[in-house]
């Protein structure tokens, strides 16, 4: 099954349903696979190669998924907040290609070599053209459906590869077919170059919820949107959350028509969900953790467990509220240690996984084992129940004589402090001990670093101890809600200049 197949189900189906816009002007499934046909119709007519879609979100972006999806070419959307020169260096990667682009972004990326551009008031005008609309398209046989570049943070962006039947596989096994009642809609808040902002067109649509895309992310457009579009389903990263979660307090706001919001793209600190819970009752809270390479959602903490984790008094269940939940039913997953053998329930490791959803492959290069499985390089475990707690990237693990230290649990200690209101914990080069722990720390009051490495000290072991704390007014995050821990360890560890 290829992504268009989807849109034509539901097409077919539920052809007057609204699938996409404001409630005022929505866009039903019927036409969007119009716009979807004489999209492609007028891609073909351009020239080869991928789709590239460069520019904010909102419907032209299911249009132009589902227009790649029918020609056979893959699906490409840029990172526009890239500096130009990055920005260019990757569009010329994906020649030969045609690149729908914002048109006030079209001068950034004149003169690419090898792609064809494409400004998106016109893209949109062509697919309300009744002779694009009437042309016909030949038939293909698709495999790649998406190319996502990693956001790029250290090295070289790499392309992920995911073909059709990944995305295929994990549509059909998460979401019912057309399971959505009328009045639901979802609001889409995550890049169009993320993971998520992919998924959630094709989930939308398989599921038959109206989905409206937020251009841009501000707590207070997130609201107004939330609040003028009765959104019942919602997607945040954590940073997006507490924002939200901020505004609302301060205005002494609730969100009324919200039904469920689910979470995910970083770690989720235990105050911010806690507060979450007791602020919005009457929301259903999902955590889902996934990466690009397994075309999104890997396991999921539903609704029940946040709620069972919040009443308990066992530590070991309200822990809970710190994992990603358990795999999904359609897939495999393993703790293993650094040789490949599985690791018993409670000790760490690096978690793989196995599945029809997984593509574990870049461009150039198959990270798959032949046998399905896929190391993620994250750190993690399993707890009796099978809940899955991870831990952070491998590549981020402290190694401090011998060692192996994971920030998140010192994160967690210092998050729990009255004063601390965010924390990176990072290793920095050491020449006794190879590395030393390192906690760059945002506190409200202002605290003392000797009063941090107590609070540690008395929670944790000696060695787990930071030995070294910095304090900012802000951590950085990328616009996907990913904390830059390596730029932190690139800017402290630099030598200081004499």
């Amino acid at each position: 099954m290829h992504t268009a197949l989807l849109l034509d189900m539901v097409a077919g189906s539920f052809p007057d349903r609204a699938a996409l816009g404001p409630s005022a002007a929505s866009v039903s499934y019927g036409e969007l696979a119009e716009r979807a046909r004489a999209g492609a119709v007028t891609v073909e007519a351009l020239g080869e190669g991928s789709l590239v879609f460069i520019g904010l979100n909102g419907p032209t972006l299911p249009v132009a998924v589902f227009a790649a999806g029918l020609l056979g070419r893959p699906f490409a959307p840029l990172n526009y907040r890239l500096v130009d020169e990055e920005l260019r260096r990757l569009l010329a990667r994906t020649a030969p290609s045609v690149a729908v682009v914002d048109d006030d972004m079209l001068a950034r990326v004149a003169g690419v070599e090898g792609v064809t551009l494409l400004a998106r008031s016109d893209f949109e005008a062509a697919c309300l053209d009744p002779a694009n609309r009437a042309g016909e398209l030949a038939e293909v046989e698709p495999d790649i459906a998406v190319l996502l570049f990693t956001s790029g943070t250290t090295g070289e962006p790499k392309a992920a590869v995911l073909r059709h039947r990944h995305l295929a596989a994990y549509v059909i096994s998460t979401v019912e077919f057309m399971g959505a009642d009328e009045d639901e809609a979802a609001l889409v808040s995550v890049p169009p170059y993320h993971i998520a902002g992919v998924s959630a067109v094709l989930t939308g649509v398989y599921g038959g919820r109206r989905v409206v895309h937020l251009p841009a992310f501000t707590p207070e457009a997130w609201v107004e949107a939330a609040v003028a579009e009765q959104i019942t389903h919602a997607m945040v990263v954590p940073t997006m959350l507490g924002r939200v979660l901020d505004l609302l307090q301060a205005r002494g706001e609730t969100l009324p028509h919200l039904r469920a919001l689910s979470y995910g793209g970083g770690r989720m600190p235990q105050p911010v969900i806690e507060r979450a819970l007791a602020m919005l009752p009457h929301v259903a809270f999902v955590n889902a953790y996934g990466l690009t390479e397994t075309s999104s959602t890997i396991a999921v903490l539903g609704p029940d467990d946040h709620r069972r984790a919040i009443a308990s008094d066992d530590p070991a269940v309200r822990r809970r509220l710190g994992s990603v939940g358990r795999p999904l039913h359609s897939l495999e997953l393993e703790i293993r240690g650094p040789s490949g053998e599985p690791m018993p329930a409670g000790a760490a490791g690096e978690v793989w996984v196995r599945g029809e959803q997984i593509s574990g492959e870049y461009l150039g290069r198959k990270l798959i084992r032949d046998d399905g499985w896929f190391p993620t390089n994250d750190s993690g475990w399993l707890d009796e129940e099978g809940y899955l707690f991870v831990e952070g990237r491998l590549d981020d693990v402290i190694v401090r004589g011998g060692e192996n230290i994971s920030p998140g649990e010192i994160e967690d200690v210092l998050r729990a402090h009255p004063s601390v209101r965010d924390v990176a914990v990072i290793g920095l080069p050491d020449e006794q001990w190879g590395e030393r722990v390192a906690a760059v720390v945002v506190a409200d009051p202002p605290v003392e670093a000797e009063t941090l490495a107590d609070w540690v000290r008395q929670r944790l072991r000696s060695t787990k101890t930071p030995q070294a704390f910095f304090f900012r007014p802000a951590l950085p995050y990328n616009e996907t809600g990913k904390l830059l821990r390596r730029a932190l360890r690139a800017e402290l560890a630099a030598p200081v200049p004499a």
